[in-house]
């Protein structure tokens, strides 16, 4: 009987010491909070891989500058499914974030979320991938670990069937056969011909960039469309749009997100794309972008020059914001825990936090008061889903760069 009361003793002392550490503790961020990024640096999507990364570094810099000290690991996902997974199983098995950024391709994105980081309980925050089928995927039901700060092109294919249904009767697509090609193309097709138009042809090509697309073009354009929509990368883009103009004589083109690229300017000339437009997710603008695109050309001597800048910016902000969020609470910044604030730091109500304005934020969650984070692209309103409404814009090819000539909010 005595060793019994002796243990309940010891045991007692040690939850003692243990709960008066961890007391101590709360509100104290950990040395650091390791966070992967997942872009493509190889493959069809290389173009954007850097500076939508930049987007997510500025952001980890900002948070470790406030208080939280973000440790980054970057990984290239070759924008292939199968190089994404195993690029994302070493960045939760062997760096074990908590979280990841990315990726680019919906089919990356997808792929990584069903393999690696829903099974491991990780979150993964893409700010580019645009299926609509990430709204609600069967392997994420009740559990609730992928996210989004881009729009789905659930809105994108919707604003680009009615804008492109405003000037042209008909329309064909070559379209990328990825899970955000056929989406897209799907969605605007479907739009597009709700609003009076008709689409002559649907015309996939091969993920891997190829060397010509005379084939798919033949059938693209068999019987002469007012427009054909580039919905591609890139990669594929520069080179079937060429050979538009050489081979077929045609230059009529219309553009996505995935096709709002410097480099298709510079293969084409400036003069073959001068005037034409394209839709893609945009910012909201005002105070927020302002800030965002300020820091950004700081850090990085130019203004944010391709899409999806802001969506990785954002998604790192709520990420540092949510952890510390979770450690005000007295949590350790573990992934589910981390997941559990994203909202709450992101959704009203509470005071609003700008780009940048994290430390305002961290004192605020110091204090046990509500804090709403505003992004550069737009509200950070997490739906059930894990999807956010942003603005879509309509931009033009004008003078050798890419200007935007309208925001629509959906």
């Amino acid at each position: 009987m005595k060793r019994v009361i002796v243990c309940i003793t010891i045991v007692s002392v040690a939850l003692f010491v243990v709960q008066g550490a961890f007391a101590g503790a709360r509100g104290k961020p950990p040395e650091e909070i390791k966070v992967g990024t997942l872009m493509a640096y190889t493959g069809p999507l290389k173009e954007y891989g850097p500076p939508i990364n930049n987007g997510a570094v500025l952001a980890a810099q900002q948070l470790t500058e406030a208080g939280l000290a973000i440790k980054m690991v970057h990984e290239d996902s070759e924008t292939s499914p199968i190089a994404g997974a195993n690029a994302a199983k070493k960045l939760v098995d062997i760096d074990q974030v908590v979280a990841i950024i990315g990726a680019l391709s919906s089919g990356v994105t997808l792929a990584v979320a069903e393999s690696v980081t829903i099974p491991n309980e990780v979150i993964l925050i893409s700010p580019a991938s645009t299926n609509p089928l990430m709204t609600d995927l069967p392997a994420d039901r009740g559990k609730d670990f992928l996210f989004r700060t881009c729009p789905s092109d659930a809105l994108q294919g919707v604003v680009a069937g009615k804008k492109a249904a405003e000037f042209i009767k008909t329309a064909s697509v070559l379209y990328v056969n990825n899970a955000y090609g056929q989406g897209l193309a799907e969605v605007f097709k479907k739009t597009f011909e709700a609003n009076g138009g008709k689409v002559l042809a649907m015309v996939p090509h091969d993920e891997k960039a190829a060397e010509s697309y005379t084939a798919e073009l033949r059938k693209a354009l068999a019987d002469n469309p007012d427009v054909l929509g580039a919905y591609s990368y890139p990669e594929h883009a520069k080179v079937y749009l060429k050979e538009a103009v050489e081979f077929f004589n045609y230059r009529n083109f219309f553009y996505c997100d995935g096709t709002k690229s410097l480099e298709l300017i510079e293969a084409l000339g400036a003069d073959i794309v001068e005037g034409q437009l394209g839709t893609a997710p945009g910012a909201i603008g005002g105070k927020s972008l302002d800030l965002f695109n300020a820091a950004y050309e700081a850090e990085f001597g130019e203004r944010p020059p391709l899409p999806f800048i802001t969506n990785a910016y954002d998604g790192m902000a709520v990420v540092g914001l949510a952890a510390y969020a979770a450690i005000q609470k007295g949590l350790e910044p573990t992934a589910p825990n981390i997941r559990d604030q994203l909202r709450e730091v992101a959704n009203p109500p509470g005071e609003v936090i700008y780009p940048g304005e994290f430390k305002k934020a961290f004192d605020l969650l110091k204090n046990g008061k509500a804090i709403n984070y505003e992004g550069a692209a737009g509200s950070v309103d997490f739906d059930k889903g894990g999807d956010v409404i942003t603005p879509i814009e309509i931009f033009k090819y004008t003078k050798g760069t890419v200007e935007t000539v309208e925001l629509i909010e959906p």
